[in-house]
C-alpha cells in the first residue's frame, strides 16, 4: 500500500530510519558507508540525557504553505503555534513580488484552541472556521493545519474536511504537523507534499489536455517531453532557482518550479513533466517517490547543485537523462573554467582558515564540500538529523579532508556545539540566521547559510558565497566586540568536559 493511501504520512524515523543523536567523524562515516558493500549506512538513533529545545514541524510546514498563492493557511491549534508565519511574511511578501510582480501577504487564521475546546473537542470551531475563511476570502484552498492540541484530543481534521467539502469552494487540504508525534521536524515536508498529492493531483493531471488542433496537441507533447519539475519547498531563493533555471535552458529544458509560489491549479504540470529533480534530498524523496509511483515521473534524488563538484555533477545526471552529455560537458568547462579564475582573489584569505558549518543534513554536507573547494579546512559538522541520503557525500568529504573531524548529528542543542566551538576555536561558523548566535558571542565570525534573497546554489551562488566570507573575515570586528560584551550560560566546567557526555548512541560498537 502507498503512503499517500493513509491519512498521515509515516514519520521519518520509521520511513527512512533517521536520527537526531549520534556522534562521529567524517572519515569514520565514510567507512561505514563503505563497510556496508555499497548498502546505506543506517545507524541506530541515541538519546540525550539532557536537551535543549528544537523547532517544531509547523516552522517548516508554513513556510511553505504560506507561499501557495490563493491560499488560506487555518492553523487548528493554539493561537502562538503560528507566531512564526509573522518572521515568515517577509519572504512571502518578497518572493511573490520577484516572481508574480506583486507583493502580497499570507493569509493564514487560527481556530485558537483553548483550555474549554482541550476538554470539549475543537472540531465545531474548526468548521466554523472554515466556513468563516471560504467565506471572507474565496481561496482555491485552505489548508487545515492540525498542531499538537488536537493530535492530543483527537479532533479529526480529516474527517471535517470532508464533510464540509460539498459546503465551500475552496479545495480543502488536511496537513498533519503534530510536532509531539516526530523529533525529525523534516516529517513537515513530507506532511504539506502528503496533502497535495491527495488532493490537488489525484482528480487532475491523469488525462492530458485534448486541444482542438492536433498541431497544438504535438507542440504540447513536445513541450512536455523537454519539461524538468525543480524542486523547492522555500530553501532556495529566486535568485537561486534564475540561475538552475539558466543551466538548464542551456540544455534546451524549460523549467517548472514546484510547488513554492505555484499557483494550485498549475500543480497539474508537475504530472506531466518529463522529469523531476531534486535540489535537495531531504526535501524531495517523498514526493519525487509519488510522481514516480502515481504518474510515471522519473526523478534524480543525488546531488545538491551547491559548490563546483556538486553542481558539475547535478547537471551531468539531468543531461544523461535527455541525451545532451556532449552538451552538457561544453556548458560545465566553460562555467568551471570561468568560475575558477573569478575565485582566484579570494583564495589567499582563505587558505588555513578553519570553518564550522551547521544546518539541515544535506545543505551542511553540500556546503562543506564547497568550503573545501575555495580553500578552507573544514573542522567540524553538526547535522541536525542523518539519513541514508546523505552517504554519498561522507565519502565526497572524507576524500577531501585535511584531518579527520567530528560530525555530529544533533536538532541544534547549542550546549554541544558551544563546548565544541570553544574547544575548536574556527575561524568561522556558517548557520541557519537563527542559528548564529552561540558562535558570534564566542567571539567567531558568522555567515548565514540559508537566506533566500542571497545566492548559494550553481556557479553563481559559489562566486557569492565566497564574495561575501572573503568580506565577512577581512573584517571581523563585530564578533570580538561581542564576545567581549556579551556571555554565554554556560560554566567553565562545561567547556572542560566531553562535549558528548550526555549522548548515549546505541549500537556504535557493532558498526565499528
Amino acid at each position: 500500500m502507498s503512503y499517500f493511501d493513509q491519512k498521515v504520512p509515516p514519520k521519518r524515523e520509521d520511513r527512512l530510519k533517521a536520527v537526531i543523536a549520534h556522534q562521529d567523524s567524517i572519515c569514520g562515516l565514510a567507512k561505514r558507508c563503505e563497510g556496508k558493500g555499497g548498502k546505506s549506512c543506517l545507524i541506530d538513533d541515541g538519546e540525550r540525557g539532557f536537551t535543549q529545545g528544537s523547532i517544531c514541524l509547523l516552522l517548516p510546514a508554513l513556510a511553505m504553505l504560506n507561499t501557495l498563492p490563493d491560499n488560506v493557511v487555518l492553523l487548528h491549534s493554539a493561537l502562538g503555534c503560528g507566531s512564526c508565519t509573522h518572521s515568515q511574511n517577509a519572504n512571502v511578501r518578497v518572493g511573490s513580488a520577484v516572481r508574480q510582480g506583486k507583493a502580497r501577504d499570507g493569509i493564514w487564521l487560527s481556530t485558537a484552541l483553548d483550555e474549554t475546546d482541550v476538554i470539549s473537542g475543537g472540531e465545531p470551531k474548526l468548521e466554523q472556521a472554515i466556513i468563516e475563511a471560504d467565506r471572507r476570502y474565496r481561496p482555491a484552498t485552505i489548508a487545515i493545519v492540525a498542531g499538537c492540541v488536537p493530535g492530543i484530543i483527537g479532533d479529526d481534521i480529516d474527517g471535517v474536511a470532508q464533510k464540509l467539502q460539498t459546503q465551500v469552494s475552496a479545495k480543502l487540504l488536511p496537513v498533519h504537523c503534530e510536532g509531539f508525534k516526530t523529533k525529525i521536524w523534516a516529517t513537515a515536508y513530507d506532511a504539506v507534499y502528503h496533502t497535495i498529492g491527495r488532493n490537488l493531483l489525484e482528480e487532475r493531471g491523469v488525462t492530458d489536455p485534448k486541444p482542438e488542433e492536433a498541431l497544438a496537441v504535438l507542440r504540447e507533447q513536445e513541450r512536455e517531453a523537454r519539461t524538468v519539475n525543480l524542486m523547492n519547498v522555500s530553501s532556495m531563493g529566486r535568485v537561486d532557482e534564475q540561475e538552475l533555471e539558466r543551466l538548464l535552458t542551456a540544455l534546451g529544458l524549460e523549467v517548472n518550479v514546484f510547488p513554492v509560489f505555484s499557483h494550485p491549479d498549475s500543480f497539474v504540470k508537475a504530472t506531466r513533466a518529463a522529469l523531476s529533480i531534486s535540489t535537495c534530498p531531504t526535501h524531495d524523496d517523498y514526493f519525487l517517490g509519488y510522481l514516480q509511483e502515481r504518474f510515471d515521473v522519473p526523478s534524480i534524488i543525488r546531488h545538491m547543485p551547491i559548490g563546483i563538484a556538486n553542481t558539475s555533477l547535478w547537471l551531468r545526471d539531468v543531461a544523461a537523462v535527455f541525451g545532451a552529455e556532449e552538451q552538457v560537458e561544453r556548458l560545465i568547462a566553460v562555467e568551471e573554467a570561468e568560475l575558477r579564475e573569478a575565485l582566484e582573489e579570494f583564495r589567499p584569505l582563505f587558505q588555513g582558515k578553519r570553518v564550522f558549518i551547521s544546518a539541515g543534513e544535506f545543505r551542511a554536507l553540500a556546503t562543506a564540500n564547497l568550503l573545501q573547494e575555495i580553500g578552507f579546512e573544514v573542522v567540524g559538522i553538526r547535522s541536525f538529523h542523518h539519513d541514508e541520503f546523505a552517504d554519498e557525500e561522507y565519502g565526497k568529504l572524507a576524500k577531501e579532508a585535511k584531518t579527520d573531524y567530528v560530525v555530529d548529528i544533533a536538532n541544534v542543542q547549542p550546549f554541544e556545539e558551544a563546548n565544541l566551538l570553544n574547544r575548536l576555536k574556527p575561524d568561522l561558523f556558517l548557520g541557519h540566521a537563527n542559528g548564529n548566535m552561540t558562535a558570534a558571542k564566542l567571539g567567531i565570525p558568522t555567515h548565514v547559510i540559508y537566506n533566500t534573497g542571497l545566492a548559494y546554489i550553481g556557479y553563481r551562488g559559489a562566486y557569492e558565497i565566497a564574495r561575501r566570507l572573503h568580506r565577512q573575515l577581512k573584517n571581523p570586528a563585530y564578533n570580538r566586540n561581542l564576545a567581549a560584551n556579551l556571555w554565554l550560560p554556560y560554566t567553565e566546567n562545561w567547556y572542560g568536559a566531553e562535549p558528548f557526555s550526555y549522548l548515549n548512541t546505541r549500537g556504535r560498537a557493532e558498526n565499528e
